[in-house]
């Protein structure tokens, strides 16, 4: 009778400890395929930089060995760097630097502001600039191209900003409008609001200034905070095509992006320098999120804490 008894305990026992272990597995696989689909478009796109136009295609599904170049061509990378290229690359890494540069400014003293300071209004302010959030690019292109075409006295432009081209094909004209950051500001104040309040009640005993606290007390713990933002931003200036296109002319303040799309044409596209132009395009990006990995897992928590 008591083996009888023990018999379904064991059984219980046993689906026990089998079940999280079949959970687990069913999610590492779910988890795998969910890798693989992101990945596989990045390694095609590898793969297809160094095919010629002829093998590109020319493949088997049920052949993993075809997805291979039959011969390893580098010519697309030296084709690729000789459009010009070179320029291209500067623009795009010169105009993401500094838009990235000013989010870091203007986002961590609007988000210090918002979180630490008190003054009238701020509030109903700070809900004003995350209602931006929700106003598409789209409304305020038409509005950010005349404004920059009119800027008084640039680009041939009087002081009524008539009579040129104002800030088009220019750098101050790729940067300047992309300067505010609404997701920026955000970012850093709900990060900021997590920061003890102790620190800066220290600060201000000791007779720092606000602008010293920000500088010298709250700036060095938010890192991670900042990481985040500078990927974000980075990433998104990086590959902005709609307002580069707009703007320049120029074949010499045209950006990455814009030059991408020079390699389609109507009738005719060169997938193998396409792709080939993309792996060089990604390069920066990869360089930039492994150099800040480290805190940009920790950024993201931290920063949506505290409402």
């Amino acid at each position: 009778m008591a083996v009888a008894q023990t018999q379904p305990a064991a059984t219980l026992r046993t689906q026990g400890r089998t079940w999280p272990i079949i959970r687990r597995s069913l999610l590492y696989i779910l988890m795998s395929v969910i890798a693989f689909l992101a990945v596989f478009p990045f390694l095609w796109s590898l793969l297809g930089s160094f095919k010629t136009a002829e093998d590109l295609f020319d493949f088997a599904i049920e052949d993993p060995g075809t997805y291979l170049p039959y011969a390893w061509q580098f010519n697309n990378y030296t084709t690729v760097w000789g459009l010009n290229f070179g320029r291209f690359f500067f623009n795009s890494a010169f105009v993401a630097t500094v838009i990235t540069l000013a989010h870091l400014l203007l986002a961590s003293t609007a988000g210090y502001a918002f979180a630490r300071l008190e003054f009238p209004g701020r509030d109903v302010l700070f809900v004003a600039v995350i209602a931006t959030l929700m106003v598409p690019f789209q409304v305020t292109m038409v509005p950010l191209f005349i404004m920059i075409k009119n800027w008084p006295l640039t680009g041939g432009n009087d002081i009524l900003g008539q009579g040129g081209r104002g800030l088009l094909d220019s750098y101050a004209g790729l940067t300047i409008p992309m300067f505010p950051t609404a997701y920026g500001t955000f970012l850093l104040r709900q990060f900021f609001q997590t920061l003890p309040r102790e620190l800066e009640d220290a600060a201000r005993i000791d007779g720092a200034s606000e602008l010293r606290i920000y500088w010298n007390v709250i700036l060095p713990l938010s890192g991670a905070a900042l990481a985040v933002l500078t990927v974000f931003s980075f990433q998104q200036t990086w590959n902005d095509f709609v307002w580069p296109f707009i703007i320049t002319r120029d074949e010499d303040i045209k950006t990455l992006q814009v030059a991408l799309a020079n390699f389609r044409q109507e009738y005719n596209t060169d997938w193998g320098l396409l792709m080939a132009a993309t792996m060089v395009a990604t390069v920066p990006i990869l360089i930039l999120f492994l150099m800040t990995q480290r805190y940009f897992v920790q950024g993201i928590a931290l920063s949506g804490i505290k409402g």
